[in-house]
């Protein structure tokens, strides 16, 4: 199997990029939604975010990545002691899963065979203390979004059929990727999205050249392109471990509390979750720069990403979103 693409490797799409590092630093900020054109990198960048992460500890062979022995669930079989160090998960949900496929069902193999009734996890459990991706989002089916909701709400899966009562952590970093042209989003779930970011194809020539020489490059000697990138791979990680450890200790002065409301009130946006997903994401770009106080050019950086997707449609403006919240950024914060 092919390693995936090297995340510093990927030309341009810097929004997007700093996007998925920010959550990689806090899974809380909440998720990424990438919106754009065919063809800009957004299923390649979720496959190397992948391959960037730091690996995470858990007990081998526990079905929902549990940190303790003592976490593992009862459903998952006794004799799970030791820990292990494995790949962060990031799982794919396709638009075609089943209900069953998704939060776990009945072994059905197990209730013919032995008579037992046992539980055959979902995606959701493998996707605990990872990424869950979801390539066209927007297409996603409403009774698989509503599940959706209820799990991010919760951070547990509850499967109540077939004569099982079953509850297990599944705490996930959601990342959606889409096309504009085939449909919107539900207003439920986009506001799940921490952050959301617009690609756009590249409009000149060079950097449409530099794409195609690196990923020559990559499908003509995997090897070779793997060992040139591997070191800024190596660096960009050890910058999100040190940015992890650095979050507690930052320092939010009440200034930057009061940008917070100011713009997200001068925006209008609905409910407080806007405030307080700028001041996550501000924050973990401060520890990711090496800062030890949040300030007012932090806010500006994750302002665009971290709000655009909340605002409500005005008819009498035609700029885009990320237009909007620059203009009124310039205007509330100068």
């Amino acid at each position: 199997m092919s390693q995936p693409f090297p995340f510093s490797a990927i030309v341009g799409q810097e929004a997007m990029k700093q996007a998925m590092v920010l959550t990689a630093i806090d899974p809380g900020i909440g998720g990424v939604l990438v919106f754009g054109d065919r063809g800009t990198g957004k299923s390649t960048a979720v496959r190397a975010l992948a391959a960037l992460l730091p690996e995470i500890t858990a007990v081998e062979g526990c079905p929902v990545n549990s940190v303790r022995p003592e976490d593992v669930p009862a459903w998952a079989g006794t004799g799970l002691r030791k820990l292990v160090q494995r790949p962060t998960p990031v799982i794919d949900l396709p638009l075609g899963a089943t209900e069953d496929r998704v939060v776990g069902a009945l072994d059905i193999e197990r209730a013919l065979t032995r008579g037992e009734k046992a539980f055959e996890p979902g995606l959701l459990a493998r996707a605990n203390r990872g990424y869950l991706y979801i390539d066209e989002v927007n297409l996603l089916e409403d009774h698989i979004v509503d599940l959706l909701l209820d799990v991010a709400q919760s951070g547990e899966n509850v499967v109540e059929r077939e004569g099982l009562s079953i509850r297990h952590p599944a705490r996930f970093v959601l990342v959606g990727s889409g096309n504009p042209e085939e449909g919107e989003l539900r207003p439920q779930l986009l506001d799940r999205f921490g952050l959301s970011v617009e690609v756009r194809s590249p409009r000149d020539v060079e950097t449409r050249v530099e794409v195609m020489r690196r990923r020559d490059a990559y499908e003509n000697d995997t090897a070779a392109f793997m060992k040139k990138w591997r070191a800024k791979d190596s660096a960009l990680r050890k910058a999100i471990l040190a940015a992890r450890a650095a979050l507690g200790g930052l320092k939010t002065p009440n200034t930057v509390l009061h940008d917070c409301a100011s713009l997200c009130i001068a925006l209008g946006s609905d409910g407080l979750r806007g405030e307080l997903t700028l001041l996550r994401a501000a924050r973990a770009q401060a520890a990711y720069e090496g800062d030890a106080t949040v300030s007012r050019s932090h806010l500006k950086t994750v302002a665009t990403s971290t709000l655009s997707h909340r605002l409500r449609r005005d008819p009498l403006d035609e700029a885009g979103s990320g237009a909007r919240v620059a203009r009124i950024l310039a205007e509330t914060l100068p």
